[in-house]
């Protein structure tokens, strides 16, 4: 049994297009954001968090735990607080360059743990504050990391990108389900 501890709607999207067989089961973790951690550090400590909750009440299963953040000028940016932190963090953002970095941990039956951290890099076109609005107004920004979401209109904001396109979504699924099937 697979187990995913998270309640990413897009994490269960891209487990199930690959028709992947999974139960979710979340429990509340404090997620961090020292900024004095590299991304793979960070992201690995709150993967880890959400996956051992889960494995604690679950030891015969497998469980997923993953951990998605958007990294500007070494600044982790999760989801915003509010509208105007999601405007900050668009501008921040905007006509640069950023590393978005997944952290997954896999806890097997019995305890042992693999885990592994993905950087894709994303370049945001120049945006004017018209141009971001619109795009807030388009898409529920209040829930992704970094304001934004590469899958939702991505177009409007997003000029290149390096990397992996599911890791920027929030789970790089070819690298976890080649651990998961060794």
């Amino acid at each position: 049994m697979l187990i995913l501890a998270s309640q990413s709607p897009r994490r269960r999207e891209l487990l199930r297009r690959e028709g992947v067989d999974f139960d979710v089961v979340v429990k509340d973790t404090d997620e961090e954001h020292d900024a004095t951690l590299p991304p793979q550090v960070l992201c690995a400590r709150n993967a880890a968090a959400k996956a051992e909750a889960v494995a604690a009440d679950y030891p015969q299963a497998t469980v997923l735990g993953a951990d998605t953040l958007v990294f500007i000028d070494g600044e982790p940016l999760g989801k915003p607080r509010d509208e105007a932190d999601a405007l900050r963090m668009l501008s921040l953002l905007q006509g640069r360059t950023h590393c978005v970095c997944t952290a997954v941990a896999v806890i097997l039956p019995g305890g042992e743990r693999r885990d592994f951290a993905e950087i894709s890099h994303v370049t945001f076109r120049s945006l004017g504050t018209d141009d971001m609005r619109r795009y807030m107004q388009l898409v529920n920004v209040m829930d992704k990391a970094g304001a934004y979401a590469i899958q939702e209109y991505g177009e409007l904001i997003i000029e290149k990108i390096e990397g992996d396109y599911d890791n920027i979504v929030g789970l790089p699924v070819a690298r976890l389900l080649q651990v998961l099937r060794d």
